[in-house]
């Protein structure tokens, strides 16, 4: 069966006519076979076109369209490259409920990928569209596979088609026992584990266990199958209404391979999808979101959606739409400040959880917010807390595709002590239904309820007709001789209702099953009756009671209906019995009825009718028909409308036609129910009474009177009149004459010469409501006082005077003459007769074309034509370099046109012309010159441009330069100039940068869009035209050109020392593109939330507002783009001035010395930098000298202590801050008196004071940041004086010249200028001399 191709011309029957029409719906042809269709009759149109499918193999396919069109449309499906007759392969259906027509294809396969028509036709027209279905295969071997198993299928579906149409219920049994439907699966991977019950519930699995077991096998499966494409998959959100009409899923992934495909599915079905959110289906990815929204949501949309990166499944989420609308809907509510306002909403079926916006913001139960249900899952409610003036605006319940909203207003306190003041929160509520909303819900309920039982007596009738068909087949079978032996019968399965309640019955089981006849049959012995044995069927005989007990006696097929009559009209109400033989009686409002003159009451076999004529407002109320036991009501409403009589109304729509000053009286009787709403319009405007407008209203008519009318009264009178039954309006014309009003100018001047002048004018602007019959005319000779009288002319505005005198000027008085009277008088200007009036310039010619032996230039005609027709022009020409004009055209043969082609040229010269225009009086002034143009054939256009690149860009800009392109001779010729294009890239359209061409080869565009992609060309051109553009290669994104993060500022400081509650500032500059990310850290950890980190373009700022010692760190900064990242710390040691040590201490414990002690200052232990300097002063100088500095001890040993002088020591406690107050010791000295004494010395022993080293203060254990300086220092005592050596993992460092040691008076010390990694280790200090030797060793540790 062939099809005519949608290019071919459609043939047509003989005497049809083919009119091609645009359908609103895109890509559907219409083609119309009647020039003229019939008043409410319509050609096949396409209110919603099948859509293009992309499927995998072995899916189902379906195409679904719906079509208008009166007479109904015929619907036929057709395919480009084969045929549609298969029914096993195609399945043509039509829904009456959602009017769609549908095409279906199971077990789609690759030979059915094909273009698809549905054509629409009837005797009106007809309707076509295509639509393309791409199949995509699942590889060679299951190709094939899936190919044999079709085929086997068809084959079993020939021999019984019966077997291939099973229910829902019948294709879950075909599976194994045991085996789930892998839908439940999919649905499990991407589940919460709170939702596994659910989920288990919904499918009918019990065994949880096993189903634990074999979901991690299958996770272990699906996530090394995801490992070869994700990195990354968390925070998976399923499917929800966010926004009336729209429903969004989303998940956080990280794909290895950015180009990786992802595909959508929607019940195994291929679904397209764009980055566009106004689509069907959209996708949003921000940052490593993906976001997937459905919009314009429908029942449809339900479903299994799934997301594939590769073929591999991602996601899957159920989609499950609630049937549920709002019974009662949010109502505004008024709150005032500090109040809690509540709104509630009633559904009508029960839904755990609806969505709930503010301001379209989705919100969610907390501290804000308290969103509840009821137990019957009908009143949900939402609860704003502690209402603020932020809070106010409109918010919405959505359920399902159903969505209401209401306001909530504000108020201020009226309190006004309370006014700008946080007031405390108020245990007020505003706004909720209370018992109203409860009593509704309750019924919803009530009803609810009984529908389910009414489900269930259906399905156990259903189920026990079933019993009885089943049971009558049984005693349908011949009876046999008595039997010897039963075979037991295997029990029956209970026929189930499945989830649409249609109960399936299983297959009847062959029963061998003999039975007796009823004389021959005879009670079995009792002793066969064992409890162990299987009970035997029992022998029936007779009628069988189920026969009875179905029969369902006299029950209504068609009930009474409510009905709506008008006063004075007939009204019927009828009702159908299952059985003609049936009577009955009629009820109203309860009250027996019989047959009247009014009231007829008429059996038609099993139709019984009720008809009441000439109804009355009394026969208002409930009618019930009750008939064997079975009844049935409704209600008859009479309506009394406004009405109005025929013959008054045609009456009322005659014009009322009066003169101006006159009254106009329109009136109207009518009927019909008070209280009515009288109203009268003028041309749209209601009419109010006033002075000029008097209105009559009463119960049966209303009057109008307008008070002397005028002429703009003139218009559309409308009487309407409105009750509570309906509305009618009644249409006059208000006609009110007048005289014209005067004629019109400007004056139009057609001819001035010497023996006439011809003009004419326009006619009045309102002609008074009667049509001009003449015109009146006068004519004044300028110079003279009187007017010489012309008299009556048609009622053309047109008029030529002969009788003229050569350059003398007329004024001419016009008046304008109708049946009402006549206007007042127009004047003309001043008209010369035979004045030479020349014309003004035309306007500049343009060059329309040039060649090398003609030159084509039009021009626009003179603003001035000097009162007379322009009757042709004069065209000249001038060469280049010469002062000469020739002229052009023949002097006797003016050019009557507004172009002209100049033959008269020499090729390669250069030419410019001028135009002047010619009326009666001659030729006017010339135009200005043209522009030069050299006569030669047209200019080829260039060819594309060299070297097309970018030099710079910015964030803002764009540089590019490019190279001319090659000069080609009869291909392409030079460039004179060249203009830039760009196209953003989500756009499609170009646009040029520059409005004039470029003379140089670079351009910089400026005003780009931060980070944009963008598509950039340049384009030559010449006097022939544009050539081709040439393209980057790629897009451009404007920013500046990748750098690698780098810090620009020398003076960077590592160490950084702040006064207790002062601010820390850090400033830090930088340079990178593109924009970097900036994080800065404090001690490897995010920084707090009390310090401010500013950036800016190139620069980052530290601040820390109040610093604290608990702020002291290493903070570091990194900053990092895609090129790469830098980092660099700064020590902050947050301090303040050290408080003074403690009582100063002195004791000789070797003549000549001093013993310095002090107890630690109380910022020891907070600030491990802070260390003592200690002064003396003896009484012979008297000014204070520093013995020591920097110790990290309490003691001191001082030497050089002098007989018979007074020392003072000063102890100050020192850190990166400063000094402390001094904590002064006591003075000591020894004063000796002067006294003259004899000593008689004994002979002397000799002594030796020799000793062994030893350590007197020990070394400490240091642990310094990496790049900051290390000091270690202890005291050592021995006589003779030990030499001390420092060692660092046992290697001496006396001689390295990185390491400053000195060794004072037994206070041995070493300074490490910049520690680094290598300086991590033990140190040791020896001492040794000739008595002996001590060791002290302690551990330095570098931080990173």
């Amino acid at each position: 069966m062939k099809f005519a191709k949608s290019k071919e011309e459609e043939p047509t029957a003989p005497g049809q006519v083919a009119i091609k029409k645009r359908s609103k719906v895109p890509g559907v042809m219409i083609t119309q076979f009647v020039e003229e269709i019939p008043a409410g009759k319509s050609h096949p149109d396409f209110s919603r076109k099948p859509i293009a499918l992309t499927i995998q193999e072995g899916k189902l396919a379906i195409f679904k369209a719906i079509i208008t069109g009166d007479p109904t449309p015929t619907v036929t499906w057709a395919r480009n490259n084969g045929d549609t007759s298969d029914p096993t392969r195609y399945i043509v259906s039509y829904d009456p409920v959602s009017r769609e027509h549908q095409l279906q294809m199971p077990n789609v396969g690759v030979d059915q990928a094909d273009t698809y028509k549905c054509y629409a036709s009837n005797e009106y027209g007809r309707a076509i569209v295509t639509v393309t279905l791409n199949v995509i295969e699942v590889g060679f071997k299951k190709s094939k596979a899936m190919q044999e198993a079709r085929i086997e299928q068809r084959e079993k579906a020939v021999v019984d088609l019966k077997k291939t149409l099973k229910t829902r219920n019948e294709k879950k049994e075909e599976r194994k026992d045991g085996e789930v439907d892998e839908k439940f699966w999919e649905l499990l991977l991407s589940a919460d584990k709170k939702d596994y019950e659910r989920i288990c519930i919904e499918y009918g699995v019990t065994d949880f266990r096993g189903m634990l077991k074999k979901l991690n096998e299958k996770k272990r499966e699906i996530e090394e199958q995801q490992s070869q494409y994700i990195e990354h998959l968390a925070n998976l959100k399923h499917i929800e209404i966010k926004t009336p009409g729209c429903a969004e899923f989303e998940f956080e992934m990280d794909l290895k391979d950015p180009t990786a495909r992802i595909f959508l599915f929607k019940d195994g079905v291929m679904v397209p999808f764009t980055n566009e959110t106004d689509e069907k289906h959209s996708l949003r990815q921000v940052g490593r979101k993906f976001i997937f929204s459905v919009n314009g949501l429908n029942p449809e949309d339900a479903g299994l959606y799934q997301v594939d990166i590769e073929g591999v499944n991602v996601f899957s989420t159920d989609f499950k739409i609630p049937a549920a609308d709002f019974l009662v809907k949010i109502q505004e509510v008024k709150a005032i400040e500090r109040e809690d306002a509540m709104f509630e909403c009633v559904l009508s079926a029960p839904i755990p959880k609806i969505s709930w916006l503010g301001k379209n913001v989705p919100l969610e139960h907390g501290e804000k917010y308290d969103i509840s249900v009821s137990e019957d899952m009908l009143i949900h409610r939402l609860v704003v807390k502690d209402c603020m003036q932020v809070d106010k605006g409109i918010y919405a319940a959505v359920a399902g595709m159903k969505s209401c909203n209401a306001w909530l207003i504000v108020d201020p306190d009226p309190d006004p002590n309370q006014r700008g003041k946080k007031a405390a929160r108020k245990t007020t509520k505003a706004g909720g239904g209370g018992a109203d909303l409860i009593k509704i819900a309750a019924e919803q309920q009530e009803k609810l309820q009984k529908e389910r039982e009414e489900r269930m007596e259906q399905l156990k009738q259903i189920q026990a007709e079933k019993e009885q068909k089943s049971a009558e087949e049984k005693t349908a079978v011949p009876e046999a001789p008595k039997p010897k032996a039963k075979p037991k019968p295997k029990p029956k399965p209970e026929p189930k209702p499945d989830s649409e309640g249609v109960v399936e019955e299983p297959e009847p089981e062959p029963e061998v099953e003999e039975q007796l006849e009823p004389e021959e049959a005879a009670p079995p012995p009792p002793e066969e009756e064992t409890p162990s044995e299987e009970p035997k069927k029992r022998v029936r005989t007779g009628p069988l009671i189920q026969d009875t007990i179905i029969d369902p006696g006299v029950h209504f097929i068609s009930g009474l209906s409510d009905a709506h009559a008008i006063i004075g009209q007939s009204a019927e109400m009828e009702c159908k019995l299952s059985s003609e033989k049936c009577d009955g009686i009629w009820y109203k409002d309860g009250k027996e009825i019989t047959a009247t003159d009014d009231l007829k009451i008429v059996k038609d076999g099993a139709v019984h009718k009720i008809i009441l004529s000439n109804c009355t407002e009394e026969d208002n109320g409930k009618y019930r028909f009750e008939a064997d036991g079975r009844k049935t009501e409704a209600i008859l409403v009479v309506e009394d409308p406004p009405r109005m009589n025929p013959d008054d109304l045609a009456k009322f729509s005659e014009p009322v036609i009066i003169k101006v000053g006159q009254n106009a009286t329109f009136k109207l009787d009518f009927v019909g129910r008070e209280p009515m709403k009288v109203q009268w319009y003028n041309e749209g405007e209601e009419l109010l009474e006033d002075n000029h407008i008097r209105i009559e209203k009463s119960a049966s008519h209303s009057r109008l009177l307008l008070v002397k009318c005028q002429r703009k009264d003139s218009g559309e009178v409308k009487l309407k009149l409105k009750n509570e039954f309906g509305t009618i309006e009644a249409l006059s014309r208000l006609i009110v004459l007048a005289n014209p009003t005067n004629p019109m100018g400007p004056v139009e001047v057609l001819d001035a010469s010497a023996s006439c002048v011809d003009f004419k004018w326009r006619p009045p602007k309102d002609d008074g409501g009667s049509p001009i019959l003449n015109y009146y005319l006068e004519r004044n000779q300028i110079g003279r006082n009187s007017w010489t009288k012309i008299g009556n002319i048609p009622a053309e505005p047109h008029y030529k005077d002969t009788d003229v005198d050569h350059g003398r000027k007329y004024c001419y008085r016009i008046r304008a003459l109708t049946a009402e009277g006549t206007s007042d008088v127009f004047e003309t200007n001043d008209i010369q007769a035979g004045t030479k009036a020349y014309p003004g310039p035309p306007s500049t010619p343009k060059v329309v074309s040039a060649f090398k032996n003609c030159i084509t230039l039009a021009w626009s005609p003179p603003t001035n034509t000097g009162g007379t027709n322009i009757v042709g022009y004069n065209m000249e020409k001038r060469k280049r370099g010469s002062n000469l004009w020739g002229q052009v055209n023949p002097p006797e043969e003016p050019i009557k046109g507004k172009q002209y082609d100049v033959k008269d040229v020499v090729e390669g010269m250069e030419y410019e012309f001028r135009v002047s225009a010619i009326n009666f009086s001659g030729a006017g002034e010339p135009s200005t010159p043209s522009e030069f143009v050299i006569a030669r054939d047209p200019k080829k256009p260039p060819g594309k441009v060299i070297d097309l690149k970018v030099t710079d860009s910015t964030y803002t800009s764009l540089s590019l330069s490019w190279t001319k392109p090659k000069e080609e001779e009869g291909v392409q010729d030079e460039a004179k100039g060249y203009f830039v294009e760009l196209r953003p890239a989500e756009n499609t359209e170009w646009g040029r940068c520059n409005s004039n061409p470029l003379i140089t080869t670079s351009y910089s565009i400026l005003g780009l869009k931060s980070m944009a992609m963008y598509w950039v060309r340049v384009v030559a051109t010449n006097e022939g035209g544009d050539g081709e553009s040439r393209d980057l290669d790629n897009y451009i994104i404007a920013m500046p050109p990748p750098v690698r993060p780098n810090f620009t500022s020398r003076k960077m400081k590592s160490f950084m020392v702040v006064r207790a509650e002062n601010s820390a500032r850090v400033n830090i500059n930088f340079e990178a593109s593109p924009m970097p990310n900036i994080i800065w850290l404090k001690d490897g950890t995010p920084v707090s939330k009390r310090v401010t980190v500013s950036n800016a373009d190139g620069t980052s700022q530290l601040l820390i507002p109040s610093a604290e010692r608990f702020d002291s760190g290493i903070y570091t900064i990194i900053v990092k783009n895609i090129v790469g990242q830098e980092t660099f710390s700064v020590e902050i040691r947050v301090t303040d001035d050290p408080k003074p040590p403690g009582p100063v201490e002195l004791e000789e414990n070797v003549p000549g010395t001093l013993t310095v002690s002090w107890d630690a200052s109380p910022d020891e232990k907070r600030d491990n930098h802070l260390h003592y300097t200690v002064m003396k002063r003896d009484s012979i100088k008297r000014t204070w000298q520093t013995v020591a500095d920097r110790l990290f001890n309490n003691n001191f040993t001082a030497v050089n202590i002098m007989p018979g002088r007074e020392y003072k020591f000063r102890v100050y406690a020192k850190n990166d801050i400063g000094l402390s107050e001094p904590s002064e010791s006591q003075t000591w000295g020894i004063v000796r008196k002067k006294e003259k004494f004899s000593l008689n010395l004994a002979p002397s022993k000799p002594c030796n004071f020799d000793s062994a080293p030893i350590f007197t203060v020990p070394l400490k254990t240091h642990a310094t940041p990496e790049k900051y300086e290390c000091y270690m220092s202890c005291a050592v005592r021995g006589d003779p004086t030990p030499h001390v050596t420092w060692y660092r993992n046992n290697l001496s460092l006396n001689t390295n010249t990185n390491y400053y040691i000195s060794n004072t008076c037994g206070v041995c010390s070493m300074l490490i200028l910049r520690v680094g990694a290598k300086d991590n280790g033990e140190y040791k200090v020896v001492a040794e001399n000739s008595v002996g030797r001590a060791e002290c060793s302690t551990q330095l540790t570098i931080l990173e």
